[in-house]
């Protein structure tokens, strides 16, 4: 393990007000969203999606680094470069999903384990023999009737740490996601009350697998109210949620937090990140920063559709999404940044570099 390489990485992806972008969906979910969009749902339409996203002029400005999927890395695209160097070629560090998903969790009923421990310390030297500078491996914590309980915190929080120490063991930065999930009709308070005990459980496991933390990202959900509660606090309101349970659950020392957007929509996502910035930014320890996948993505995936006459307008919309959390990072964003002509801007960065 080079401790300093490392380092280097974890701060290089929560530099200069960029974040990451996932674009590491598994294939059955990625031709989900196909399917609603009548896309053809094989590996070629999910290569040239990828292809889009990854040649979207001027995308390095507002993101750091990209999160691909086992069947992209090993892909090449167009043009014929693989994935991994077409993103190092445009200034963003490649990624990689390792988790071999969410299961349903023996003996606990409406809970779940992620699986992928075993011959991950092998598929991780692959994947770092072909670019990867770091990883990702997400668990699930859900909210319902007497639950999540212990034992699904704690398999999860161990399961995590045994990732993350793997990971620095091969030379990758772990990206650490423990996500509990917005489905259900829990209270903002509630939210908040599990994510701490979350948090503070994963970090507990992270010290005993002597996890560094300096090299390393944690990928939380914000403390958000169920999507079907009654009462759905404002954004400021989540700001002030969110922080506050970060600073009583992550140590100092890590090296950055980068926001999962876990189903909300594109522009709630950045208008929370923002307004945690423009309220708490010169009291945090750690750059906070976002990783998002549906919240940068669908629009761009819903304008191309599967077409090729639509690649130029989805791109438009992918980096004018990527702007907007580049915005919120700086305490900048606001709803204008919505309006047509700041989508005219990206229109023409897009047209400059493709006359």
């Amino acid at each position: 393990m080079n401790a300093q390489q490392l380092i280097d990485t974890a701060k290089a992806l929560v530099a200069a007000d960029k974040g990451l972008l996932a674009m590491d969906e598994s294939s059955p979910t990625c031709n989900k969203r196909f399917a609603k969009l009548s896309i053809p749902q094989t590996e070629e339409a999910r290569r040239a999606y990828r292809d889009l996203i990854v040649t979207t002029p001027n995308l390095g400005e507002s993101i750091s680094g990209a999160i691909l999927y086992d069947e992209t890395i090993r892909q090449q695209m167009l043009g014929g470069i693989p994935f991994a160097k077409a993103l190092i070629n445009v200034g963003i560090i490649p990624g990689i999903k390792v988790d071999a998903g969410a299961k349903d969790m023996a003996g606990h009923p409406g809970e779940k384990i992620t699986e992928g421990l075993d011959g991950l310390r092998e598929r991780l030297r692959e994947y770092s023999e072909m670019g990867a500078r770091f990883a990702k491996w997400r668990a699930v914590i859900v909210i319902g009737d007497g639950i999540p309980s212990r034992g699904c915190i704690e398999a999860n929080a161990h399961a995590l740490a045994r990732y993350a120490a793997l990971c620095q063991e091969a030379g990758l930065v772990p990206i650490v996601e423990p996500e509990v999930l917005m489905d259900g009709t829990h209270t903002l308070a509630r939210c908040s009350e599990v994510t701490q005990e979350v948090l503070r459980t994963v970090f507990h496991q992270l010290y005993l697998q002597r996890v560094m933390l300096e090299g390393m990202i944690l990928k939380p959900n914000m403390v958000l109210p169920g999507l079907t509660c009654p009462k759905q606090e404002t954004v400021d309101d989540v700001a002030d949620a969110t922080v506050h349970c970060l600073l009583r659950s992550v140590p100092a020392a890590v090296a950055g937090i980068a926001f999962l957007s876990g189903g909300q929509s594109a522009e709630l996502a950045s208008a929370r990140l923002n307004a945690m910035h423009v309220r708490f930014k010169s009291r945090l320890p750690w750059p906070l920063a976002f990783s998002f996948a549906r919240a940068i993505q669908q629009p761009a995936m819903e304008i191309w559709s599967g077409e090729q006459a639509n690649v130029k307008a989805a791109q438009v919309a992918l980096l004018h999404r990527a702007n907007c959390n580049r915005a919120a990072r700086r305490g900048e964003y606001d709803a204008a940044m919505d309006s047509i002509q700041s989508a005219e801007t990206c229109a023409t960065a897009i047209q400059g570099e493709y006359p």
